[in-house]
């Protein structure tokens, strides 16, 4: 199968999923194609690659946190299926998703499923974990699993649980994972254990999440949960544990933001005084309900996202990507014209140096050059001109030799992968210095008066998405609730 074939046939399937699943966001391929040309054009992205396939269409929650601290019990009371182990350990190493299927599977797929469905979250992330732990890539079944589960809360959405954050799990392969996962989310539930609330029991997840979220655009996805507070019936300080720990969150930056106090009521302690049970249970219910309505309101973050990732994109290539590389190209064509002028002269001191030790004045020399003009070269002098060729075929050699050897040298200080969406500044950079491009262009390859056209034309089709979801979910006018009776 050729590259483009294995393009066409993702988006086929892609098609058909939304077709299936999603019809809403059906109009937003076209926008999302029409922007794959356009970074093709820049070098951003492959001639057969495409946006649609590095962001999930399906709604995303993640559930990270430490160890032990109830994530997998969370997700189990939620899904309403005991589908991951559970316990005072760890218990589980690898990243779980969970999606829906015709029955629940408590037996795991492997981490292949994943990485090669374009669907899934993590399509093709076995080549990211290559790049930051050499040889791990081929060991994708140690970082994922897949499950399914047959109940209605599943439909439509994914579920990722997530190993802890102690020990062995430090590796670079996994935080580049909760990177991902916190990138492409559409909810992100960060769960404590109310048993440790102090900083230090805590400091990886303080130091990998929530420090990372502070100036995040979207931080208002993340969620921050302290879990099995019902261990602090028998002492009744909860109030004094959650103060502890929203006071060791805010040390990592955060002073704003959701802050949730729950229990699971089938694995919690005995409260036997009645009025401290019925506070604990009450707080534990308004929180819960308003962790489950956020859940449920994925689907609509979903939508929204998807449409406002290519907004977010516009203003990132504007804003950075085009910047960045014309930087790039500057900082390039100095080095090769201050090359160029160092090689002119060694070629001007070579030709004179030659010419002294041959022996004659500079005279001399003229007159050879230009005494030979024969007819056959229309009376032209010929010898002067195969030294003008000669010369300046060297010092053409020299240049595109200059041109490639400086941009391999620059091309390593920008970041091969960039932004949300892993765009190639290096590509984007080289295609610049390929040996038909001019070394004064002012603009970076493919940055011209049409493609800022295209620009212009994606921005009114993303309005225009906007306007068509915001008619789903919203009635200014109220002209529904005129036409809903007599329907």
């Amino acid at each position: 199968m050729t590259p483009r074939q294995a393009l066409q046939q993702r988006l086929a399937a892609l098609d058909a999923h939304l077709r299936a699943e999603n019809p809403n966001l059906l109009p937003v391929l076209p926008t999302f194609r029409a922007f794959d040309r356009l970074l093709a054009g820049l070098g951003l992205i492959g001639p057969y690659e495409s946006l649609t396939t590095r962001i999930p269409w399906w709604p995303m929650v993640a559930v990270l946190g430490t160890f032990s601290a109830g994530k997998s019990t969370f997700i189990n009371g939620y899904l309403g299926e005991t589908l991951q182990s559970t316990g005072n350990q760890a218990v589980d190493d690898k990243f779980t998703v969970i999606c829906h299927g015709p029955q629940t599977r408590k037996e795991a797929l492997p981490g292949a499923a994943l990485n090669a469905d374009p669907r899934f979250p993590f399509y093709r992330i076995s080549d990211e974990i290559e790049k930051v732990a050499s040889g791990e890539g081929k060991r994708i079944d140690n970082y994922l699993q897949l499950k399914a589960v047959g109940g209605a809360r599943t439909k439509g959405k994914i579920f990722v649980d997530s190993p802890g954050f102690d020990a062995d799990d430090q590796r670079r392969s996994v935080l580049r994972l909760v990177d991902h996962i916190v990138d492409l989310s559409d909810l992100v539930l960060v769960f404590f254990d109310a048993r440790h609330p102090e900083p230090g029991a805590m400091q990886d997840t303080l130091r990998h999440l929530v420090a990372k979220t502070v100036n995040r655009a979207d931080a208002r996805k993340v969620c921050y949960i302290l879990n099995q507070v019902d261990t602090t019936a028998k002492e009744d300080n909860l109030e004094a544990v959650f103060g502890a720990w929203q006071r060791a969150i805010a040390q990592a930056g955060l002073v704003s933001g959701r802050f949730y106090a729950i229990y699971d009521s089938q694995s919690a302690v005995a409260i036997e005084d009645e009025a401290r049970r019925l506070r604990y249970e009450t707080r534990r219910d308004a929180d819960l309900a308003e962790i489950h309505a956020r859940i449920a309101e994925v689907e609509v973050a979903r939508a929204y996202r998807i449409v406002g990732s290519i907004d977010s994109l516009v203003k990132e290539l504007e804003g950075e990507v085009v910047p960045l590389v014309s930087a790039a190209v500057a900082r390039w064509r100095r080095r090769v014209l201050a090359g160029d002028a160092v090689w002119l002269a060694l070629l001007a001191a070579l030709v004179l140096g030659a010419a002294h030790l041959i022996g004659g004045d500079a005279s001399g020399w003229a007159d050879w050059l230009t005494e030979f003009r024969p007819l056959w070269f229309a009376e032209q002098p010929v010898r002067l001109a195969g030294a003008a060729a000669l010369f300046g075929g060297l010092f053409l050699t020299g240049h595109f030799w200059l041109r490639a050897i400086l941009g391999r040298r620059v091309a390593l200080s920008l970041p091969e992968r960039f932004g949300d969406v892993d765009l190639n500044l290096r590509q984007a950079f080289l295609k610049n210095t390929r040996f038909f491009r001019s070394v004064f262009a002012k603009r970076p390859a493919g940055w011209s008066a049409r493609a800022k056209k295209r620009i212009f034309a994606i921005r009114e089709a993303t309005a225009v998405h906007v306007q068509r979801i915001n008619d789903i979910y919203t009635d200014p006018a109220g002209r529904r609730d005129k036409v809903g009776p007599t329907a």
